[in-house]
């Protein structure tokens, strides 16, 4: 069956970046492979807040931004902003990941997946102690906050761009154009329903957050 199209962070080239708009009290966060680098660098000249590093710092998960910068944007100013993300169907976003980690320059390297099938990476990613090739991190934990409750107010999913775009065009009061960035190497990748079902079954989780950003 054709499926289509690390630590929490990695230092990815996509320049991905968290977007902060003060005025509208609204945080971007910037789930890593989710397709959001076209629409960040479409805003980034709106924003009030622009943090493209270090990867710990622009890829800030939920829980991180509770602890850190939440405390900062209320002393400094009062604010409490709401946030939204982009949360990518599991395979797809497994998908971007393995296409990513085939190219070239990775040749060689423990991340790479070059010479690894995609049903094999899924499987690695199943177990809780995954190869570094398979060590991609968590959409489902990077949404939630330590007590488990998803932390944005707003969360999209990504097979839902029209969505994505109509909410931040009326909640910034702007038109949004958008280039196509950084695109992961093309290739036809194949999930066998024995390894779907396994991914299904290991990491739920995923398949749940991204179900809850359904609109």
């Amino acid at each position: 069956m054709v499926y289509g199209l690390a630590s929490d962070v990695e230092q990815t080239k996509d320049g991905e970046q968290m977007l902060v708009f003060w005025k509208e009290n609204l945080v971007l966060l910037a789930v890593p492979k989710t397709g959001s680098t076209a629409l960040e660098g479409a805003l980034a000249p709106r924003a009030s807040l622009v943090l493209r590093d270090p990867p710990e710092l622009k890829h800030a998960p939920c829980y991180r931004y509770k602890r850190f910068l939440k405390p900062l944007f209320k002393q400094v100013g009062g604010q409490d902003p709401e946030l939204m993300a982009i949360v990518r169907n599991p395979i797809d976003w497994l998908g971007s990941w393995y296409r990513y980690r085939t190219r070239d320059d990775l040749i060689g390297h423990e991340n790479s997946t070059h010479n690894v099938s995609f049903d094999e990476f899924v499987l690695e990613y199943c177990k809780g102690s995954p190869a570094p090739f398979a060590k991609v991190g968590s959409q489902s934990r990077f949404l939630r906050i330590n007590d488990g409750e998803i932390g944005p107010q707003h969360l999209f999913q990504y097979e839902q761009w029209d969505k994505v775009v109509t909410y931040l065009e009326e909640r910034l009061a702007i038109t949004i154009t958008l280039k196509q960035k950084n695109v992961s190497p093309k290739m036809d990748l194949q999930l066998s329903d024995a390894v779907a079902s396994k991914l299904r079954d290991k990491r739920s989780d995923e398949f749940e957050v991204w179900d809850l950003a359904k609109r």
